[in-house]
């Protein structure tokens, strides 16, 4: 068979991976050496490592993370009063077989979007399926889908996301009809799925930051008792970035 022809015939089939292979395969000439079962492997393996790609280059665009990192990127050294041990469980991601939950708290500017954005890249690349939202985009989102009429569709989607991020929460004061889609959001989510939250305030502050005891129980109780908890602590890491050096004078 011609080389080209199957090459086309291999992007017909979507085994786009397989004919990139094969196209190195043709321009490197040491490769001739190579027995057919050897080859084969490489062809298949190149397709395998191709579609693992393209999966996860998916999952990152539906995902929708609101800061590009990953957890290479973490500057462990700086600890930014996280317990090193709690850090390793929770990078680990053996909590979300386990359906819990993560909250991630601390001033502005100390990096809980970033570590939240970490945690999040690294389950896409473990092949879960993950949403991020800031609290107020999801709040819009569920704005629409009442108009719509298809709040509960909304709602059947949210709940089937492995890892649902839902970032600045408490930022601003929370609707009761906002309190409301939180509980329903949880409720489906609780002991089945997992949820990452970050917050400006202190876990201990949430309840009154809710404001209607009645749902703020309801909604912690399902978010705070099956958590992990990472304090961040610190000066704001965007200030550090910003700061210029001091000037000298000449005496």
């Amino acid at each position: 068979m011609l080389q080209q022809p199957l090459i086309h015939q291999l992007q017909s089939l979507r085994l786009r991976g397989m004919a990139a292979a094969l196209e190195h395969q043709l321009a490197a000439p040491d490769t001739v050496a190579l027995s057919f079962d050897d080859r084969l492997g490489l062809l298949v393996q190149h397709e395998i490592a191709d579609r693992a790609s393209q999966r996860l280059h998916q999952r990152l665009r539906w995902a929708k993370l609101p800061l590009s990192a990953c957890l290479e990127d973490l500057d462990t050294k700086s600890v930014r009063g996280i317990d090193r041990t709690t850090l390793a469980q929770v990078t680990d991601l053996a909590w979300i077989k386990q359906h819990l939950n993560v909250l991630i708290t601390g001033p502005t500017g100390v990096g809980k979007s970033f570590l939240a954005s970490a945690i999040a890249h690294a389950a896409c690349r473990a092949d879960y399926a993950v949403r991020a939202y800031r609290l107020p985009r999801l709040v819009d989102d569920l704005t629409k889908a009442g108009a719509l009429h298809n709040r509960s569709s909304f709602f059947r989607s949210l709940a089937k996301i492995d890892l649902l991020l839902i970032d600045d929460f408490g930022l601003a004061p929370i609707a009761e009809q906002t309190q409301r889609d939180l509980l329903e959001i949880l409720d489906d989510r609780y002991d089945k799925k997992s949820t990452i939250l970050t917050s400006q305030l202190p876990v201990e502050q949430w309840h009154a930051c809710l404001g209607d005891p009645t749902l703020a129980d309801a909604i912690l109780d399902r978010l705070v008792h099956n958590s992990y908890r990472l304090n961040l602590t610190g000066d704001s890491m965007r200030k550090r970035k910003n700061k210029a050096p001091a000037a000298t004078t000449a005496v």
